[in-house]
């Protein structure tokens, strides 16, 4: 098309020229072609110049109009302009989308160019790493990260295995390095912390488990090859059966504990639809305290309600018993035993208090740790599994309720149970 126009362009110059060569002689048609040559250029000139100033300085939608030939190529310009900015627009849309979602990441992601100098990083890199975000960009990464496990894993060669690195003194970091494009590197970083702690968790559950089973197994197998091997008069047997009896028995009691937790692991928080009468079921706990102290200590209940606790009133009186088992195995003769309950505008709380022997500061975050035990001795002097306060904490989070704990040594411990308003209903109403 635009060579057809400038066929015709210059025809159309020299239809005139000829004309005049005819007319006024040759000279005359020449000039006149000359002077339509020179015009020519002089219009190509113009619109050369306007495009060579938008070159230089390219304005979005600003293409230079044009007319004739050149009308045909600027408006293919501004449609190759319009085109390639659609797809500017388009990458840079897709850019953000791909930022924001590593930025929603709950690993660090940092981007690192082939000197190890930070390009771009995350939120969550900021607070793993410590890093700006203005401030340490162009930053080389082991200026910022000087852990000598990390210098020693960026100047190696081998990434295909992340390395762990300690940020301070409760937060552990694992950290890969993964090369993508020319030669630029992606760090992540992924707190494994908690997962540290859940594997320190299991491996002492398991020694644990094995350890408090060992004991009584040992028992069991001393007694019965002693009674197989030697003949015994029928009172030494029957005083080996008994005791073989009591170590069965503390098996079984550990057995039926560890199902109970995993039972409670397992089911989904407790339903809002079954109440459980609490008055009745403090005076329950009053009297199995009772019972189970044998008159050794002055066992007290405080707090009148009608209320209606929304949840399984199984896993509630256990979770409540255990902890007025604890109170009276952990008193000593003559010590008082306190069993409460209070309601305020936040909710509901159980709170057994007992003035015993009382519990270390240093204890008291592990005392809901499956078989951790102050004492071990007295622990299994007065029958303890070790995992009591692991089912009422579980028991009580299935219920929307928190423990805590405050003891003092030698003055005793208050546990307190504390529910919220949502949890409590008065009789008869319907929820």
């Amino acid at each position: 098309m635009i060579y057809r126009n400038t066929l015709l362009a210059l025809a159309a110059l020299a239809v005139p020229a000829a004309l005049t060569g005819l007319v006024l002689g040759p000279v005359w048609g020449l000039g006149v072609l000359a002077a339509g040559l020179v015009a020519l250029l002089f219009w190509h000139a113009r619109h050369l110049a306007r495009l060579h100033r938008w070159l230089a300085h390219p304005l979005p939608g600003k293409v230079p109009e044009g007319q004739g030939i050149w009308d045909e190529v600027l408006a293919a310009l501004h449609r190759l302009e319009r085109d390639a900015a659609r797809r500017e627009d388009a990458l840079a849309d897709a850019l953000a989308r791909m930022r924001r979602a590593v930025q929603a990441l709950p690993d660090g992601v940092v981007i690192l160019d082939s000197a190890n100098h930070i390009e771009w990083h995350n939120r969550t890199a900021e607070a793993q790493l410590g890093l700006e975000r203005r401030a340490d960009l162009g930053q080389n990464i082991a200026n910022l990260v000087r852990e000598p496990e990390f210098i020693e894993y960026l100047q190696s060669q081998d990434h295909e295995t992340p390395v762990r690195v300690a940020r301070g003194q409760t937060i552990a970091l694992s950290l890969q390095l993964i090369p993508f494009g020319q030669s630029q590197k992606m760090l992540l970083s992924r707190d494994v912390t908690q997962a540290e702690r859940v594997d320190v968790m299991r491996r002492d559950f398991v020694a644990n488990v094995s350890h408090e089973l060992r004991t009584p197994l040992t028992v069991l197998v001393g007694f019965l090859e002693t009674v197989r091997e030697l003949k015994l008069d029928p009172q030494r047997v029957r005083d080996y059966i008994g005791m073989m009896q009591e170590q069965s028995a503390r098996m079984q009691r550990i057995i039926d504990d560890l199902l109970t937790l995993s039972a409670l692991d397992s089911a989904p928080p407790a339903s809002g639809d079954r109440r459980v009468a609490v008055q009745p079921l403090l005076q329950r706990l009053r009297a199995d305290a009772a019972a189970l102290s044998g008159g050794r200590h002055a066992i007290r209940l405080e707090g009148e309600t009608a209320s209606e606790l929304l949840g399984v009133e199984s896993e509630l009186a256990s979770a409540f018993g255990n902890l007025v088992s604890n109170a009276i195995r952990y008193t000593p003769p003559g010590g008082v035993v306190t069993l409460a309950w209070r309601e305020g505008p936040d909710g509901g709380r159980f709170t057994v208090e007992d003035t015993g022997i009382g519990i270390e500061a240093e204890h008291i975050p592990r005392l809901t740790e499956r078989f951790y035990r102050v004492d071990r001795s007295r622990s299994r002097e007065t029958g303890g599994t070790g995992l009591g306060l692991a089912i009422a904490k579980h028991a009580l989070a299935r219920h929307d309720a928190v423990l805590e704990v405050q003891s003092e040594p030698g003055k005793g411990s208050r546990f307190t149970a504390r529910f919220p308003a949502r949890r409590l209903t008065a009789p008869g109403v319907v929820t």
